[in-house]
C-alpha cells in the first residue's frame, strides 16, 4: 500500500499585492460649478465653469481676477446642459487655436474654435469663433460633452443618445445620427463645405448606412472620455440608465466599436430588440451596480512622477463621490467614498491628476509616494489532502501579483509571476 506523505497539509503563501492609495488634497476653491481642467502646455491650469467661463488657475493655487474666455451669453447651460468641454490643439503654442464643447441657446451641441489673444496669452478672443460642427439634440440630458484630441492629430467628440430614457428611439444603434456616438473629425484639413474634414480611415466613410464622422457607437451618455497617449487607449466612462455604471476601454486604432446601448447596459441585456450579436459588441472592462444620484464619470490613466503605486491605474469616480480604480491588468477596486460631487478630472503638465467637484472645488489626486507594496502572508489549509488536481487561491480585497508556494520542509513548490 502507497504511504501519502501529507506535505500539503499547511501551505505557506506569500503573495505580492500592489495596492493603490487614493487621496485627496483641497488645491483651490471658490469656482461656479466647475466641471473639467486641463493644462495648454505650460504651469496653468483653464477651468471649465458649466455658465460658460475658462478660468485659469496658476500652479500656487490662485485664480486670475479675469477669465480666459467668457461666452456665457451664447451658452444654454443648466441640468445637462453648459459648456462641457474644453480641447487645445496639439499646436497651441504656435497656432493659439482651441477647440469647445457647449450647448447652444436652442440647446444643441456646437462644437467650436476659438483663439487667444495674440496680445495676452491669459486672454482668448471672444470674437474668433468658428463654429466647427452642430448637432441636434432632441432632449435637455445626454450631451455627453468631452473633446480630445487624439495621438492620430484628429479631434474626438463624444456624444450622448439624445437624451430622456431608455433610448427608446434607438439613436445610439442609428449609424445615421451622430448622436449616442464617438465621432473623430480632422480640424486641420476642412473639406466638403464644411469647417472640418474626415480623416480617411473612419470606418462608414463611403458607406451610405453609416456617417463619415462616426468613429465609435452604442454609446448612452459618455460623461468624460480620455485617451491615453502612453498606451494608446481611448478610456470613456458611460453613465448607465439604473442599474450598471460602466467603464471602457479600448486601443485608438479600434474603428467602428459598438459599445452595445440601448442593447445592453453594461454587460446586462436591456433591450435586444433587433440587436446584432454579443460578438460583435464590445464590452465594459470594469462595472459597478448603479447607486440612486450617482453616475460614473471617466477619468484619467495616472502618468505623472510622483505616486508610484498609482502608475499606470486609470481612476475615475462617480457623482455620488466614490473613487475607483482600473489597473493594467484590469483590476478594478472601488475605494469608497469621498467629501465631493465628482463631475470632471483634470491633468497639468507634469501628468499629476487632479478631480473636480461641482460644488466648487478643486483637488489634487495623491497616492502613497514612497509607493511601496504591500506583502501579506495567509496560512491556507488545503481540502482534500494530499491535493492531485487543484486549488484556487483568492484575495479577497487586492490582486495577487506574484505567488509563491512552500510545503512543510521549507522548500518552494510554485513560484508564479506576472498574476495582475
Amino acid at each position: 500500500m502507497k504511504k501519502y506523505t501529507p506535505i500539503l497539509l499547511a501551505l505557506l503563501v506569500f503573495t505580492a499585492i500592489h495596492s493603490q492609495t487614493i487621496n485627496i488634497t483641497s488645491f483651490a476653491s471658490g469656482f461656479s460649478s466647475p466641471l473639467e481642467v486641463h493644462n495648454a502646455g505650460d504651469d496653468r491650469l483653464f477651468v471649465i465653469e458649466q455658465g460658460g467661463v475658462i478660468k485659469i488657475l496658476n500652479s500656487d493655487g490662485t485664480t486670475n481676477a479675469t477669465p480666459f474666455l467668457n461666452i456665457s451669453s451664447i451658452v444654454n447651460s443648466g441640468g445637462e446642459r453648459g459648456l462641457l468641454g474644453l480641447a487645445f490643439h496639439p499646436d497651441y503654442a504656435n497656432n493659439g487655436y482651441f477647440y469647445v464643447h457647449y450647448s447652444d441657446l436652442s440647446g444643441d451641441t456646437q462644437i467650436s474654435r476659438f483663439s487667444v489673444d495674440p496680445g495676452n496669452p491669459d486672454l482668448a478672443d471672444a470674437g474668433s469663433e468658428l463654429e466647427i460642427l452642430n448637432v441636434n439634440q432632441p432632449q435637455g440630458n445626454h450631451n455627453g460633452g468631452s473633446i480630445v484630441f487624439g495621438t492620430d492629430g484628429y479631434l474626438y467628440i463624444a456624444l450622448g443618445d439624445g437624451g430622456g430614457g431608455g433610448d427608446t428611439d434607438n439613436n445610439a444603434q442609428n449609424l445615421t445620427l451622430l448622436i449616442g456616438k464617438l465621432l473623430r473629425i480632422d480640424i486641420d484639413n476642412p473639406d466638403g463645405g464644411n469647417n472640418y474634414g474626415i480623416p480617411p480611415d473612419n470606418p462608414f466613410v463611403g458607406d451610405p448606412s453609416g456617417r463619415d464622422e462616426i468613429w465609435a457607437y452604442g454609446l448612452r451618455n459618455p460623461y468624460r472620455i480620455s485617451i491615453d497617449d502612453e498606451n494608446n487607449n481611448i478610456w470613456i466612462g458611460d453613465v448607465g440608465q439604473n442599474a450598471v455604471e460602466e467603464v471602457n476601454r479600448v486601443s485608438q486604432t479600434e474603428a467602428g466599436v459598438n459599445y452595445g446601448w440601448r442593447c445592453y447596459e453594461g454587460s446586462d441585456p436591456f433591450n435586444l430588440t433587433n440587436c446584432p450579436d454579443p460578438s460583435e459588441l464590445t464590452f465594459p472592462v470594469a462595472e459597478y451596480p448603479w447607486n440612486a444620484g450617482g453616475s460614473v464619470i471617466g477619468g484619467y490613466v495616472y502618468h505623472g512622477s510622483i505616486y508610484a503605486d498609482l502608475q499606470d491605474v486609470y481612476i475615475f469616480a462617480d457623482l455620488d463621490g466614490m473613487i475607483g480604480t482600473v489597473d493594467s491588468s484590469l483590476n478594478f477596486i472601488n475605494h469608497g467614498n469621498y467629501p465631493g460631487t465628482w463631475v470632471g478630472f483634470g491633468e497639468d503638465i507634469n501628468e499629476e491628476l487632479y478631480i473636480v467637484s461641482i460644488t466648487g472645488t478643486i483637488f489634487k489626486i495623491e497616492g502613497d509616494v514612497l509607493g511601496n507594496e504591500d506583502f501579506t502572508e495567509a496560512q491556507l489549509s488545503i481540502t482534500p489532502n494530499p491535493a492531485s488536481q487543484s486549488i484556487t487561491l483568492e484575495s479577497q480585497n487586492h490582486p495577487i501579483n506574484s505567488l509563491q508556494v512552500y510545503n512543510i520542509l521549507g522548500s518552494q513548490v510554485i513560484s508564479v509571476n506576472g498574476l495582475n
